[in-house]
């Protein structure tokens, strides 16, 4: 079969057909076969809507295949739609979108190529289109700019402190590629200093006056459509009046100590760490579990990004990044999870099986989490498929026995999980054919001599053809040394030579016939340099001649080339290139550098190298110091079996006394052109005595050592050949491991051919059981480096042998190692297992050792299985998790820690070996006993009143034994955050709510509660909370002298102002944040939210607007959505926002909110309406304003005027009317002063931006806000309808007026 496989010789540049593919069963097209796919399109499919669509789906069959596709799960009727054809004899789609939408056409596709033998399906292909073509049809059909038009203010900042410019550029899909530049285009300078982040933005560790600019740019490039978009230039001026100084690191990004990073096998991970601090920090990075992987990891962005491709499972763990400057050090670890898709282990290929045969399908997969493997038969799910007895489901695997025709069909693998899947089409074919060959006919194959050769007989037939092979008119099958027939048929020759040419038949046989080939192949000689340029050293405006002179096979004519730093020759008529020669005329100092001579065949090259040094030329010849010129004139003498002189004559040593001699030789026989080191003598000897092995043809050469270096090769000696001896030593590292129970794998490490000392190198194996009187068994093989002792008993050790023999002899004998057969799971479990519980969360096991021969191999340790069935108060059983706790080598106790307190536990105790693990031991139970309970679930602060409140809890998530009661404490705090007396209250276990009464209004208290077993009180829980305001003391009126009426200094409660963000109704796709509601009194704030998404933790960050600290962090208590961030300035402007986070999720945060506390109010402590001096003063005003009032009564009935209305009636106001009788006031009275004051605003309003104010804008009051009306307070603390239904109350009441307050009214209110 078309199995094909990649063997490439060693060192070889170019062997005849050097690499054969490795490709799955092929079928011939002319016989029946079910569809294979061969091209679809990619899983996920981005469109560009400039471009028509087109879908792949192309596939092979006999029949021909007929397509289908669908859409979205249902069938996609092509016929319908004027827009979508099918490519003739294909599956392909193509979809012209001109003058279309693409949205019509987004969604997921699947093909299906089926005939009458099968049906193959493709993957489903998911059709979107970029996001940034939405954005840019927005721009056009809406007039909007792609990025946001914000008004950017210049920042001002003082030099060395920290600076983060913000790109926030427009989302993708693909995402853009960020960079910054400046208005002529040109891309910033980037430093340790300054340089950007992964989200990139412009990080400044410490900025300097250099700084200062007004066009920093953020670009955003989407490569997918081939555009550009750039956000407002930012500017930057850095002042130096007050400059920030010398400070140790912080971390700018990521935040916090730790953070968690989750990455897919395969995929790059990233990890950022960009501090800032002055002087400038270092970043460092180190693996705390292991070492950075050295060929995949990369530093980028000076060393603030660390780079790690191709991610493995091995990569996960803690990584710790290190800001370091003079002043000090900061460290962040960030947590990497490495999952992984599924991916192939063993993925299922066609199967070919003739009537009445047997074979197997295996889909294997690995992944994390571990995926899930279903299978289809013909794109249905294989169990409601036509029942086939010859087919049976194991897992991974589909066994056929004994299939018939009609059998044929396409079976599908889908693995998933939840990071994706795989799905492959492999079918079963019964066919019944004769072989055919498949190799062209009469086929040349050329080969150098002493590299391998590979000739092919590729063939097909069912059942599986024998393949044979014969050379010339021999009439025997060529097997063994020095062929091999692999299982595609193809003839291998290990090391061929001259003796190798000829013709060779392949005949490939089956019960239904047979077939046969002829091939032919010729061994060449290699093509070698024997004369190799040599280094030269010439004067400028010289000459020099760089020598290469070739040997090669007589049929082959080589071509010379010559390269210059590994580049074509400069295009100079000074160089000549002749037959075996490059010649450079009138030498210049460019010309210096390393010449190459490449000698090139069709199958075969050869290279060397000389250097060309240049001087400059001087009118008198000076000292030159080189390197030694090559030794001559080699000569052979005194030669024996082991043995023989080599003598020399130096070459010259250029001023430089010659050091040593080094002396190489070359093995004609079984490495030639390779030449090793052999031995070495001092610089004043001419000679050397050397020792040789058997059966070598050796060549030497001497090479010449002086201080500036060494010398060229000598010419090599003549080839002198040893006679060939019995091997002088055996193979080394002789090792026994069985890989199966009944089997004995035997290997060593084979002899080189020096070390063979003659031909026919062979291995005589030789094993006996040990410590049994039994003889001992030998086999002889060649050419291998194993053998495989099948029958043997399981684990019982051998004494073992490897002896080396050739045609002359063996070597001597060699010393016995012991080894081992194969290992077998263990038979029995450990005895005798006991339990002794120590504490609540600690247990210690004993067990007795299982017997060496029932644990049939290298004992490995023990492995003890525990886990939790329930709680003691529970009797209902949870979901049983298993743990493991492994003991090394022969232990036979061992604890468990992190047990639950008041639990039953089960376990039970197992011994492994390198083979895997026995029986459990009996399971034995036991029970923990009570600890501390955790922390109460939750705590509630509910219907705050005057004086009380309600306090809701939930109870322990781990109570850890029979809770006896819950210990509440609580304390008031006063404004300085001093704590009162604390009131301590037990209460009942079965509670879950508690009331408080008799507290002091308008105060704050802090609560203290857990919950507590017989063991003890547990962790605890806080909470804080205020009793409500007494709107009796909020409500009085106050009578000022000159201005009437105005809202009583004393005012528990302060105006509150509600920031209401837009958002527009759109359903949520993952994570997400809205109805942000930030409100803000003088020193605390309330913010609330809603929130989309799994379950997370939630935490608050705010900071004071424009301000350089870092974002102050204060976690959510339970699930509350709704946070009162306390201990805020009078009079400040805030920045917060809600933080959503997960066990191994990035944080989704939401929008940035701005809000301001109130400006600081008159101390609370003191009620001025409940003082005397103030009640005297009010009633003695009164009094006189009533004396004067009965005064003008009197003269108004007298029929006298005030001058005042004497001038109102001879030039009456227009503006000034008297008020409704039913208003119960005088307008007579009202002053123009007074009309004034209606327009300023109150105490604690708000101004709003156009520098006006509404009448019901300014009139704040406790009714406005909750008390009364429809103000009220939702149950999280935020405010509901805070500015609603005022007109329509004021309007009801009809008693209230807007304008300022008449003496008469003054007087009214005091009645």
């Amino acid at each position: 079969m078309l199995r094909k496989r990649c063997l490439t010789p060693g060192g070889a540049p170019l062997i005849l057909l050097v690499c054969h593919l490795i490709t799955a069963l092929d079928v011939p097209l002319d016989l029946q076969q079910p569809p294979t796919l061969t091209h679809q399109s990619p899983k996920d499919y981005i469109v560009d809507p400039r471009e028509n669509i087109v879908i792949q789906c192309e596939a092979k069959g006999k029949p021909t295949p007929n397509f289908s596709w669908t859409r979205n799960g249902t069938h996609f009727d092509i016929e319908k739609d004027a827009r979508v054809t099918m490519k003739p004899n294909s599956g392909t789609l193509l979809i012209d979108i001109t003058g279309g939408k693409v949205e019509a056409y987004e969604g997921v596709y699947q093909c299906t190529a089926r005939n009458e033998h099968g049906t193959a399906i493709s993957n489903n292909i998911v059709i979107r289109q970029s996001n940034i073509f939405l954005i840019i049809k927005f721009i056009y059909l809406e007039g909007s700019p792609l990025w946001s038009k914000e008004r950017v203010d210049p920042i001002l900042i003082q030099e060395g402190n920290s600076l983060i410019l913000e790109c926030r550029p427009p989302v993708g899909l693909p995402p853009p590629i960020i960079f910054w530049m400046d208005n002529y285009f040109q891309r910033l300078t980037q430093s340790e200093r300054v340089s950007q982040g992964l989200n990139g933005d412009l990080y400044f560790s410490n900025v300097r006056t250099e700084d200062t600019r007004n066009d920093y740019i953020c670009y955003a490039r989407f490569n997918h459509t081939q555009t550009i978009q750039q956000k407002q230039p930012i500017s930057v001026k850095v002042l130096s009046n007050s400059p920030a100084g010398e400070r140790r690191p912080t971390f700018m990004i990521p935040k916090g100590q730790t953070s968690n990073k989750l990455v897919l096998r395969g995929h790059m991970l990233k990890l950022e760490c960009i501090a800032e601090g002055l002087p400038t920090p270092e970043i460092h990075w180190r693996k705390e579990s292991g070492e950075l992987p050295n060929k995949r990891t990369f530093h980028e962005n000076f060393q603030k990004t660390l780079k790690i491709i191709d991610v493995t499972e091995a990569d996960a763990g803690l990584y710790r990044c290190i800001a370091q400057n003079s002043l000090g050090s900061v460290h962040h670890i960030i947590n990497v999870t490495v999952m992984a898709s599924p991916y192939w282990i063993t993925e299922p290929k066609n199967l070919v099986l003739a009537p009445k045969e047997t074979g197997i399908l295996i889909c294997r997969a690995n992944g994390s989490p571990d995926p899930s493997i279903t299978w289809l038969m013909n794109g249905i799910p294989i169990e409601n498929s036509p029942k086939d007895l010859s087919r049976k489901v194991e897992g991974d695997s589909i066994i056929f026995s004994d299939v018939q025709t009609g059998s044929s069909a396409v079976y599908q693998c889908n693995v998933s999980n939840e990071f994706g899947y795989l799905l492959a089409n492999a079918f079963l074919n019964v066919l019944a054919e004769p072989p055919r060959i498949l190799t062209p006919t009469n086929q040349m194959y050329q080969v150098i001599m002493n590299n391998r050769a590979l000739l092919d007989c590729a063939s097909f037939g069912s059942p599986i053809p024998k393949i044979n092979w014969f050379k010339d008119d021999q009439t025997s099958i060529l097997d063994g040394d020095p062929y091999v027939i692999h299982d595609n048929g193809t003839l291998e020759i290990h090391v061929a030579q001259k003796d190798n040419n000829g013709k060779y038949t392949c005949i490939a046989m089956n019960d239904l016939g047979k077939a046969e080939n002829r091939v032919q192949l010729e061994v060449k000689d290699p093509t070698r340099i024997i004369k190799q340029p040599e280094y030269r050293v010439v004067q400028v405006a010289g000459k020099v001649i760089f020598e290469c002179k070739v040997k090669h096979d007589p049929t082959f004519t080589p071509t010379i080339m010559w390269l210059k730093n590994n580049e074509e020759l400069p295009d100079d008529e000074r160089f000549i290139v002749g037959e075996d020669s490059l010649t450079i005329g009138e030498v210049t100092e460019i010309d210096e550098g390393t010449y190459t001579c490449i000698a090139n065949t069709s199958l075969d090259k050869d290279s060397a190298s000389a250097e060309l040094t240049v001087v400059a030329a001087t009118p008198a010849p000076a000292i030159i110091y080189d390197r030694p010129d090559p030794s001559t004139d080699l000569e052979l003498t005194d030669e024996r079996e082991r043995s023989i002189h080599l003598t020399w004559t130096p070459g010259f040593d250029h001023n430089s006394i010659i050091q040593k001699y080094i002396v190489e030789y070359e093995d004609g026989l079984h490495e030639p052109g390779v030449w090793h080191y052999l031995t070495e003598v001092p610089g004043t000897k001419t000679n050397a005595h050397l020792k040789l092995s058997p059966h070598v043809l050796y060549s030497f050469r001497v090479v010449s050592v002086n201080e500036v270096g060494r010398s060229q090769p000598s010419y090599p000696s003549r080839q002198y050949q040893t006679a060939p001896a019995a091997p002088d030593e055996n193979p080394s590292k002789v090792e026994g491991a069985g890989n199966e129970p009944d089997n004995l794998v035997i290997t060593w490490e084979t002899l080189t051919g020096i070390q063979s000392n003659g031909p026919g190198l062979q291995y005589k194996v030789h094993w006996r059981q040990k410590d049994v009187d039994d003889d001992w068994t030998s086999v002889t093989v060649a050419n291998v480096s194993k053998y495989i002792v099948s029958g043997t008993q399981t684990f019982v050790p051998y004494e073992i042998k490897v002896q080396a023999l050739n045609d002359l002899g063996i070597a001597p004998e060699p010393s016995a190692v012991v080894g081992y057969s194969g290992e077998d799971l263990p038979m029995a479990a450990p005895g005798n297992v006991r339990v002794r519980v120590e504490n609540s969360t600690l247990a210690e096991v004993q067990w007795e050792p299982v017997s060496p021969k029932s644990v049939r191999g290298h004992q490995k340790g023990y492995k003890i299985y525990y886990w939790k069935e329930r709680s003691v108060f529970k009797r209902s059983r949870r979901h049983v998790e298993k743990k493991i706790l492994t003991f090394s080598g022969d232990k036979t106790h061992g604890k468990l820690p992190g047990l639950e307190p008041f639990s039953l536990y089960k376990l039970n105790v197992r011994v492994f070996n390198g083979k895997g693990e026995g029986p459990p031991s009996p399971d034995e139970q036991f029970e923990t006993p009570e600890g501390v309970p955790s922390a109460p679930a939750f705590l509630k602060i509910l219907n705050p009143m005057l004086d009380s409140l309600t306090l809701e809890w939930g109870a322990p998530s781990h109570r850890n034994g029979l809770l006896t009661g819950y210990t509440l404490e609580y304390q008031p705090i006063n404004n300085t955050h001093e704590l009162g007396p604390l009131v301590k209250i037990i209460i009942p276990a079965n509670e879950t709510n508690w009331t408080l009464k008799n507290l002091n209004y308008s105060t704050r208290y802090k609560f203290y509660f857990h919950a507590q077993t017989s063991k003890g009180p547990g962790n605890i829980i806080t909470e804080e909370a205020v009793t409500i305001m007494d709107e009796a003391r909020i409500n009085q009126p106050a009578v000022d002298a000159d201005k009437g009426y105005s809202e009583p200094p004393l005012a528990t409660s302060l105006p509150v102002h509600t920031l209401h963000p837009t958002f527009h109704k759109v359903r949520p796709v993952g994570p997400v944040f809205g109805n942000i509601n930030t409100t803000a009194s003088e020193d605390f704030a309330n913010i609330s939210w809603e929130y989309w998404g799994p379950d997370m933790s939630f935490y608050i960050e705010y900071m004071v607007e424009d301000s350089k600290e870092d974002w102050k962090k204060e976690f959510v208590n339970g699930t509350q959505s709704f946070f009162v961030i306390k201990g805020l300035m009078p009079g400040t402007t805030y920045k917060v926002r809600v933080v959503a986070k997960g066990h191994s999720d990035e944080p989704v945060q939401s929008t940035e909110e701005v809000f301001k506390t109130d400006p600081a109010m008159a101390s609370r402590q003191v009620d001025i309406a409940t003082q005397g001096w103030f009640i005297g003063l009010m009633c003695a005003i009164a009094l006189l304003i009533l004396v004067l009032l009965i005064f003008c009564f009197v003269k108004r009935n007298k029929g006298g005027k005030y001058p005042v209305k004497e001038k109102e009636d001879a030039h009456p106001d227009p503006e000034i009317q008297p008020m409704k009788d039913d208003d119960g006031t005088f307008g007579e009275y009202r002053s123009l002063e007074s009309d004034t004051e209606d327009h300023k605003p109150l105490k604690g309003s708000r101004t709003p931006s156009n520098g006006t104010v509404k009448k019901e804008d300014s009139d704040d009051s406790l009714v406005d806000y909750g008390e009364g009306g429809d103000g009220q307070f939702n149950e999280d603390g935020s405010f509901i309808g805070q500015y609603s239904g005022k007109k329509e109350k004021e309007t009801a009441e009809g008693n209230e007026s807007s304008e300022a307050p008449s003496p008469v009214n003054a007087m009214n209110s005091f009645v």
